[in-house]
């Protein structure tokens, strides 16, 4: 268990050890007057979000808003058993997932699918959230908690289901997986990749998303993981970087290996996408031996389903 680290601005980040591993997601913790919780992560996280509470002298009772960018259940999953600690608090979702949690019916076995046999120990138990406490956002959309305001910006391309909160206060915006993954693990090089998973990953759509959120003219984003960054600017560089890499990727895959399986492309991706990542961290000085690629090697294998499925869709059209 790690102490809870203080963002300024009236904010906290509680780090949820999603898979058990630090620094891969996190709460954010918005000490209005309205105390209002950014992302749950998992169910097995939840234990780790009400300690951290419990660290910084919070109850529970007294939380009012419960916000989760979009419906991935390492973002959402705990969600519904979250929300049995929060008695006063309603949660908060982007309209395309609002009946995924109150029935995570779909949510499970999309999962499942994904996740197989690993599946109980990654995400279980998902609680349905009550319907007459779930609340839709749709774009622009406002929530005055006291000190600030939160604006809700739908921005698709990792998920259809997925908006980002601007806070007013610190200028800042909450962007989930829309404009990619923070690896704090690479000390010192602010380094950031998109995240590409199934099923509704579409790079025009992320690249829209980017351009919405660069022109807000933030100076902190905050991501689902894992993190803080307050260089925008290079965060938008790095995902116009990557992404068409991402892509350029499973294309030549796809040209090479035209009669592979669904796995069989996933498992050539996934190689293409470490090479090129691996290369690069090398010429910045990260060995290939760094902690950094524990979290890169479970994020690319994902990032690769997610193009194979892009581009096996994009086929049938």
């Amino acid at each position: 268990m790690s102490q809870p680290v203080d963002l300024g601005n009236d904010m906290t980040l509680i780090d949820l050890f999603d898979l058990g591993m630090p620094e891969r997601t996190g709460s954010y913790i918005i000490h209005s007057e309205e105390l209002t919780i950014v992302e749950t992560s998992a169910s097995p996280s939840v234990p780790y979000l009400l300690e951290g509470l419990k660290d910084l002298g919070v109850d529970p009772k007294d939380v009012k808003h419960i916000i989760v960018t979009h419906i991935h259940l390492d973002h959402a999953g705990g969600a519904g058993l979250f929300l049995e600690h929060c008695p006063n608090a309603k949660v908060y979702v982007h309209p395309k997932g609002k009946r995924h949690l109150a029935d995570p019916t779909k949510l499970i076995a999309g999962a499942r699918a994904v996740y197989g046999d690993q599946f109980d120990e990654l995400f279980d138990p998902i609680v349905p959230v009550p319907e007459d406490r779930l609340v839709a956002k749709e774009d622009g959309d406002t929530l005055d908690i006291g000190d600030r305001v939160l604006t809700f910006y739908d921005s698709p391309g990792h998920a259809k289901h997925h908006f980002s909160i601007y806070d007013s206060l610190s200028n800042g915006i909450f962007t989930g997986d829309t404009i990619g993954v923070y690896y704090p693990q690479a000390e010192g090089l602010n380094f950031v990749l998109p995240s590409t998973s199934p099923n509704q990953f579409d790079p025009d759509a992320m690249l829209n998303s980017l351009k919405k959120i660069e022109n807000l003219n933030v100076d902190q984003i905050y991501f689902g993981h894992y993190g803080r960054s307050r260089d925008p600017k290079h965060v938008y560089e790095q995902i116009r970087f990557w992404l068409p890499r991402f892509v350029e990727v499973g294309e030549q895959v796809f040209k090479e290996k035209s009669e592979a399986s669904f796995e069989e492309k996933t498992v050539a991706v996934t190689e293409g996408l470490s090479h090129i990542v691996t290369t690069h961290l090398v010429e910045q000085n990260v060995p290939s031996n760094h902690k950094v690629y524990k979290y890169l090697n479970l994020d690319l294998e994902v990032c690769a389903m997610g193009i194979v499925d892009f581009l096996t869709k994009k086929q049938k059209v």
